[in-house]
C-alpha cells in the first residue's frame, strides 16, 4: 500500500515511531528484525521475545544491534520500553500482555505454542499480525472470532504468498472483477521429502531442514491456500488442490479451467509447479461487462473470460513491516477468515506408519498435509495436519491414507485441541457465518 510509506515517515517525524514486538527469532524473524531496525523510518522493534535468548540477541545484533537489555518481568519490560531500549526475554507471554506495543507480529511456526501466546495478545487487548500460516490454517477462524470480541484486528502479512494473493484479490474486486482462481506458483512438489533429502538445501540457505520439508512436501503450500481460501470465500476444486504442471507462462492459466465450474464454487485456490514467473502468486478474474471486456483487451489481457493478473514475486520479510503499519496505523487487515472454514488441511501418511507410534510434526517423517473442505473433512472426520503432532496411533495407517480422529488418541491438556472444539461448536460443518 503506499500509503504506508507517507504514515511512517509523519511517525518518524514526529518522534513516534510505531511499536513493533516480534515473537520467533529464527530465520525469518532475523530477516524481519533486521528490516525493521534498517530500512522502516517510523517503525521500532521494541522487543523480540524467543524461547532461547540467544535467538533474540543474534536477531537484534545481526541487525546491528548490540544493546538489548534482558528482562524477565512484565515491569521491566514495560520500563525498557518507555526509556526507548530494545528488549529481548525469554517469555513471550511478556510480549503478549505489553501495553506499550502497538501490534505483535508472531512469527514462530508452531501451532501449540502460537495459539497460547496469540489468545493472551488478543486477551490483554494487542494487535496479532500472524507469519504463521500453520496456525491460521487451524482455528484462524475462531481466533478471528475472539479478536473480533476484543476490539483488535488478527492480520495475515504481506510478504508471504497468501498476503500477495489477498492484495491482487482487492486490486481486481476493486476494479469490479469477480476473482474466480487465487494460485501459488512451486518449482517442486513430492509428499515423499523428508529433513534427509532436504538437509543439503537448508544448509545452503541457513535454514531447518524441516521447514525446508514441508515446503517441498507440499504441506506449506496447502495450509497457505487454505487460508486464502478462508478469507476471500473460495473452495478447492478436489483435494490437494488441482497442482498441474505447467512450464509456460502465467498468463496462459486463462485457458486452462472451465469457468463454469469456477463460478459454481464460487472461487477456487490452486497450485501450478513450474510456471513463470516463479515464484510468484496469480490470480485469474472474470467480468460480465461487456465494457470491461472490450478495454481489458486493449490493455493486452486478452479476450476472456478469464484474465490473468500476477505478481512475479514474494518478498516474505521484507513486506511484514508493511502489515504491521497497515494494522496500526489505519485498521486494515491484510487476510484474516471470513467466518466458518471454508478449507482445512488434513493429515497423510507420508511412509507406512505402526500402531502405537507418536506422529512427528509438519515437515519431518511421518505426515504431510493436503487442503481439503472443509464440510468434506469435517463429515468424513479427518485429522487436522495442525493437531497431528504428539498424537498416538491406534492402528496402522498405509502409506498415503488420510488420518482420521477414530485412528489416533489426542495429547491431553492441548489449548489447540479446545479451540479446534470451540470452532467446530461456533461454525458447524457447512456452516458461513
Amino acid at each position: 500500500m503506499i500509503i504506508v510509506d507517507s504514515a511512517l515517515r509523519r511517525r518518524a517525524e514526529e518522534g513516534r515511531p510505531v511499536r513493533v514486538g516480534m515473537i520467533g527469532a529464527g530465520f525469518m524473524g532475523r530477516g524481519i528484525a533486521s528490516q525493521i531496525l534498517n530500512h522502516v523510518p517510523g517503525m521500532a522493534l521494541v522487543a523480540i521475545a524467543n524461547r532461547n535468548i540467544a535467538g533474540a540477541r543474534r536477531a537484534y545484533a545481526e541487525a546491528g544491534a548490540d544493546d538489548a537489555v534482558e528482562v524477565s518481568t512484565q515491569s521491566a519490560l514495560e520500563d525498557a520500553i518507555r526509556a526507548g531500549r530494545r528488549a529481548v526475554t525469554e517469555d513471550a507471554m511478556l510480549l503478549a500482555r505489553a501495553e506499550n506495543v502497538d501490534v505483535l507480529i508472531e512469527v514462530t511456526g508452531a501451532i501449540e505454542f502460537g495459539a497460547r501466546v496469540v489468545t493472551e495478545a488478543i486477551a490483554h487487548g494487542n494487535h496479532v499480525v500472524l507469519m504463521n500460516a500453520e496456525l491460521d490454517g487451524t482455528v484462524g477462524p475462531i481466533l478471528k472470532v475472539m479478536a473480533d470480541r476484543a476490539g483488535v484486528i488478527l492480520s495475515g502479512c504481506d510478504g508471504d504468498q497468501p498476503g500477495v494473493q489477498m492484495n491482487l484479490i482487492r486490486f481486481v474486486r476493486g476494479m469490479g472483477l469477480t476473482p474466480l482462481v487465487a494460485g501459488n506458483i512451486k518449482g517442486l512438489q513430492d509428499p515423499y521429502r523428508t529433513p534427509t533429502t532436504q538437509k543439503a538445501f537448508a544448509e545452503r540457505w541457513g535454514q531447518k531442514p524441516h521447514m525446508v520439508t514441508s515446503f517441498a512436501d507440499g504441506t506449506k503450500i496447502s495450509f497457505e491456500q487454505a487460508i486464502v481460501a478462508n478469507a476471500a470465500g473460495f473452495r478447492v476444486p478436489r483435494r490437494g488442490m488441482i497442482g498441474a504442471d505447467h512450464r509456460g507462462h502465467v498468463d496462459e492459466l486463462v485457458t486452462a479451467y472451465d469457468i463454469d465450474m469456477l463460478k459454481s464454487m464460487g472461487g477456487i485456490v490452486d497450485y501450478v509447479v513450474g510456471a513463470r514467473p516463479g515464484p510468484g502468486v496469480f490470480v485469474l478474474a472474470t467480468t460480465e461487462d461487456p465494457g470491461q471486456r472490450h478495454y481489458l483487451n486493449l490493455y493486452k489481457l486478452g479476450e476472456g473470460p478469464l484474465y490473468c493478473f500476477y505478481t512475479p514475486y514474494h518478498l516474505c520479510h521484507f513486506e511484514v513491516p508493511v502489515s504491521a503499519a497497515r494494522v496500526a496505523l489505519f485498521g486494515d487487515c491484510v487476510m484474516a477468515p471470513l467466518g466458518a472454514p471454508r478449507v482445512e488441511v488434513i493429515a497423510r501418511a507420508k511412509t507406512d506408519l505402526r500402531a502405537g507410534e507418536i506422529l512427528d510434526g509438519i515437515g519431518w517423517y511421518m505426515t504431510y498435509g493436503e487442503a481439503e473442505n472443509a464440510d468434506v473433512a469435517a463429515r468424513e472426520g479427518l485429522l487436522p495436519m495442525g493437531v497431528a503432532e504428539g498424537c498416538r496411533l491406534k492402528r496402522d495407517i498405509p502409506r498415503d491414507t488420510p488420518l482420521t480422529y477414530a485412528d489416533v488418541e489426542l495429547p491431553p491438556g492441548r489449548l489447540i485441541d479446545r479451540l479446534r472444539a470451540e470452532q467446530a461448536a461456533r461454525f458447524p460443518a457447512g456452516g458461513d457465518v
